[in-house]
Formats: structure tokens, C-alpha cells, sequence
């Protein structure tokens, strides 16, 4: 959310390779894909058999002057009624038909543009469109003699009502978040960023659930690379479902063994529009009110929006305290292990001295301890966030403070093991964003493994290891550890600190962005 522009990186293009997928059965094929025709018995016979056993598909015959037949087709529960009665039937009812009418064939372009008063109508002729606009929420006319549907927009689907993000907390800034409504969360993007540039690309992924995925970006600002990557990578994902934002990050993501997470995500509208400045694209699955942002760097996991809304001198203090926890809660067990197994003469002989003594009865050998508390705690953090939220928090406590305390007591744990384990595990709440932890405490436990086996040269090992990986990694193009690796020093102004508004610039043209 800071001022890095995506501009100031050299976008890599990569050629992907070309795979063979196997030819899936479409499960939608028994649609006829043909056009309706001007016999409105047989085009009802085709729908009703494709709607056969819904009993939410609603099918209403009228006759109009007494000679004009029509048919009224629509999902039940997910149109507006009053829409129907008001703007479709009462029109159709009462007022009938202008007089001097012509062929039979204009009797749709007339409900059009004379009876039905909705916003959005169009015209469909082919039957598999027609069912699908009629499941999005359209209601379809057809009439006797007429080639043509009319279709209406007249959805409503029960959603909530914008609230705050319960994942992302800030004590300063918006308290909006978004919705699984697809239509309010680009509303609430647009009322930010009221601009034409603005762009928002739509298309549908998923064989059975046909969901709509919008990518929005900033023409102009955004890299063109980037974009078109994405573009062809949801081109490509085939799938009969599209149920969370999370199907499509796991599709398109370029290493999925890697633990460090290559695609953002975040609930508040000021983070996207905020990465929508820097050059990044969002994609919003109708649904989910988690929105994606590509690409991203390993920095922009540990910066919270409030970063951007105090006073720089506070944020700055706020950062490093942050990123020193994050490196404590990260090595500081395996520190321990690698002190007191390996090199007790680096530790000041008084301390060892009490922690030899602490340590005396303990059946196990220290690394097995600290595995023990490790996932322990880490047991009791799942359950407060599965448990009902009136009781999640007291259990978390409550069996944190009782298991270590009895575990101490009848000697299976030493209680500096408990002490370094919970200090770890209080110092990752930390990191702001809840999944930029994931990694962070996965990568606990071989640092735990290399230093059990050989001391503080297993735990420089795996340090360089995950190093390596990180410089290696490249979402979409886009360095992961940018702009530290590769190195853009006007850029670490928002990386180790934040300099003043004043100071900072924002979305530097390309041809100076490797400028020093």
C-alpha cells in the first residue's frame, strides 16, 4: 500500500510452456445450443425439459387482446416481485397492446420499448443464453410468432450490508469492507477512484457456476505484462466451480509449492485502490469478499494500512518494532535449541546454569519439547479461530495457562521450553495481515529440525536456504523481495521506513524508475 510502483521492477516475460489438457466432458452439453422458434408451445416444451425437476423455475402463460400468447419465465428467489408486478405484468395486464399494430414480429420490440419499463433488456434468440441469463435473475418473455426472447434484469439476491473487515483491523482509516456482491464491491472501488482510467474487465470462469471475475486496473499505471499474464492465466483455468477468490489464487499462482503466498488479498477497498496506484491489478470473484491483488512483494505482507494514515515518526517506530518481532517469533526457538545443545559457552554461565537445573527432570530431549509446545500452540490457535467467537477466546487463554502450567508442574516441559514457545507465538500476532503468518510459522519447524541437528550452522543453512528461494521467486515477473533484491535504493524508503508525504513520489514514469 505503499508508494513501490510495479514500474520500477524490469517485468520479466516468461514463456509458459505449453500443456496438453485432456477434453472434459462439458457437463452443460445436453442445452441445446440452437435458436428458439416461432412456435411458442414447442419453445416451452424445450425449456421445461431443460428445467425439469426445478421447482423453482416459474413458467407463466397470458394472452394479451384476447389472441396474443406469452410466456413469462423466472427463478423464484432471486427476482424482485414487486419489479414484476409493477414494470412486466401490470403494463402487459392493463394497458395491452398499442393500437395499429403492424406484423406479428414487433410485438417484442414493443414490449421493449413501449410496455416493459426496466433499465436493463436485450434480445436473445439462442436457448443455452437464454437459460443462462434466466438463472442469473432475468426474467424471459417470449411470445407466440416471435423468433426472439425478451429478457429483463429484475435479480435480487440477499446479501449483507457493507461492514468492517473483521481480519483487517486498523484504528485509522475506512471502515468499509467488501461484500460477496460483486456489483457493490466495484461500486465501492469506483466511488474511490471516480476516473475513467479506472478499467474493469469481466469475464466468467466455471463450467456449472459460470462466476463472474472482474479485473480491475489502472490504465496507464498498471504493467501491461503483468495484466496480460493474468489474462491469459484466467483464460486458462478450467474448472466445473468457482466458489471463493481462493480457487482462482491457487490456478493461477506460478509455484504451488512454494509457502510464501504470491497473490494478495484483503477485504478493505483502500488497500486495493491504494495497489491499484502503485501499478498492481485487482480481481474480485462475485461471491467471495476477498479481492485479489497481483503482484506482490514480501514487504507488502508486513505493512498494515495504518502505515499510511499516522504520522511518519510513529509509523516508522511501529515498523521496526514490527519487523524485529517477526524475526524473533520466526528464529528464536531454534536459537534456543542451538544455545543450549550446541554452544552452551555462548550463553552467559549463570543463565545456563538455571536453565540446566530447569531442564533436569525433563524426560525429553529439548528440540522434542519445543515441537510439543509449538504444536500445541499452534492446536490452540486453530481452535480459537473455529471455535464460536463468544467462547474462542477464553479457550485459547484459558487452555494456554493450564496446559503449560501442568505440563510444567508434573515435568514434561522445562519452563524456559514455555517461555521461549509463547513469547514466539505472541510476537507473530504482530504481522498485520493474518495470512503473511502462514509461512512465517510453517518455516518454524525445519529451522527447528536444522537446528536440533547441527546448532546455529543448521539454522544458517536454513536461513540461506529460504533466502535463495525468495530471491528466486518471481509472481507474474515481479521480484518477491523487490526492491531489496534486486536492489532499488530510492525504493527502500517504503520498505525499512516511511518518509514524509511531502518527500514521497508516486508512480515515476518508466524511464526513470531504475534511476538511483
Amino acid at each position: 500500500m505503499g508508494s513501490f510502483s510495479m514500474k520500477d521492477v524490469n517485468v520479466v516475460n516468461r514463456s509458459e510452456k505449453s500443456t496438453t489438457r485432456e477434453n472434459k466432458p462439458q457437463i452443460n452439453s445436453d442445452i441445446p445450443r440452437q435458436n428458439i422458434g416461432k412456435n411458442i408451445t414447442e419453445n416451452e416444451q424445450i425449456l421445461k425439459h431443460i428445467f425439469q425437476n426445478c421447482s423453482d423455475i416459474l413458467f407463466r402463460e397470458m394472452t394479451i387482446q384476447g389472441s396474443t400468447k406469452l410466456l413469462l419465465i423466472y427463478v423464484d428467489g432471486i427476482i424482485n416481485a414487486d419489479i414484476i408486478m409493477t414494470n412486466v405484468l401490470k403494463p402487459l395486464i392493463y394497458d395491452g397492446l398499442p393500437q395499429g399494430l403492424g406484423t406479428i414480429e414487433t410485438i417484442s420490440q414493443i414490449c421493449e420499448k413501449n410496455l416493459i419499463s426496466i433499465l436493463q433488456t436485450k434480445k436473445v434468440s439462442d436457448i443455452g443464453d437464454i437459460t443462462e441469463h434466466i438463472l442469473k435473475g432475468n426474467i424471459a418473455i417470449l411470445v407466440d410468432g416471435d423468433d426472439v426472447a425478451l429478457l429483463g434484469n429484475v435479480s435480487q439476491f440477499e446479501t449483507r450490508s457493507v461492514q468492517e473487515s473483521s481480519g483487517e483491523i486498523t484504528l485509522r482509516g475506512s471502515r468499509e469492507g467488501f461484500t460477496e456482491k460483486l456489483r457493490t464491491n466495484t461500486s465501492l472501488l469506483r466511488r474511490i477512484l471516480p476516473t475513467p482510467k479506472l478499467k474493469m474487465e469481466s469475464l466468467q470462469i466455471g463450467n456449472l457456476t459460470k462466476t463472474e471475475v472482474v479485473v480491475v486496473y489502472l490504465e496507464g499505471i498498471v504493467s501491461m505484462s503483468v495484466l496480460n499474464e493474468v489474462r491469459n492465466r484466467l483464460n486458462q483455468i478450467q474448472m466445473d466451480g468457482i466458489l471463493e477468490s481462493g480457487y482462482i489464487e491457487e490456478s493461477i499462482e506460478e509455484s504451488h509449492f512454494s509457502p510464501f503466498s504470491q497473490l494478495g488479498s484483503t477485504e478493505r477497498p483502500d488497500v486495493i485502490a491504494a495497489g491499484l496506484l502503485e501499478g498492481k491489478l485487482g480481481i474480485i470473484t462475485d461471491g467471495s469478499p476477498y479481492v485479489l491483488v497481483a503482484p506482490i512483494t514480501f514487504w507488502g505482507g508486513l505493512q498494515a494500512p495504518d502505515d499510511y494514515y499516522e504520522r511518519f515518526l510513529f509509523v516508522n517506530f511501529s515498523r521496526w518494532i514490527r519487523y524485529v518481532f517477526i524475526f524473533f517469533s520466526v528464529v528464536s526457538p531454534s536459537i534456543y535449541i542451538a544455545l543450549t545443545n550446541f554452544h552452551p559457552e555462548m550463553v552467559p554461565p549463570k543463565l545456563m546454569i538455571t536453565i540446566t537445573a530447569l531442564r533436569e527432570m525433563s524426560p525429553f530431549p529439548s528440540v522434542i519439547e519445543v515441537f510439543m509446545m509449538e504444536l500445541m500452540f499452534e492446536g490452540l490457535r486453530e481452535a480459537g479461530i473455529r471455535l464460536p467467537q463468544q467462547i474462542g477466546p477464553l479457550v485459547t487463554v484459558a487452555g494456554a495457562l493450564v496446559i503449560g502450567e501442568a505440563a510444567v508442574r508434573a515435568g514434561i516441559i522445562s519452563a524456559p521450553i514455555v517461555i521461549v514457545v509463547s513469547a514466539a507465538g505472541i510476537a507473530s500476532f504482530v504481522i498485520p495481515r493474518y495470512r503473511a503468518g502462514f509461512p512465517l510459522r510453517i518455516l518454524r519447524f525445519p529451522l527447528l529440525i536444522l537446528s536440533g541437528t547441527f546448532g546455529l550452522l543448521g539454522l544458517a543453512i536454513g536461513i540461506i536456504v529460504i533466502i535463495t528461494h525468495l530471491i528466486q521467486l518471481s509472481p507474474f515477473g515481479t521480484p518477491y523481495l523487490a526492491p531489496v533484491a534486486p536492489l532499488i535504493p530510492r525504493r527502500l524508503k517504503d520498505v525499512l521506513i516511511r518518509q514524509p508525504r511531502k518527500l514521497a513520489k508516486y508512480n515515476v514514469p518508466e524511464n526513470e524508475a531504475e534511476q538511483p
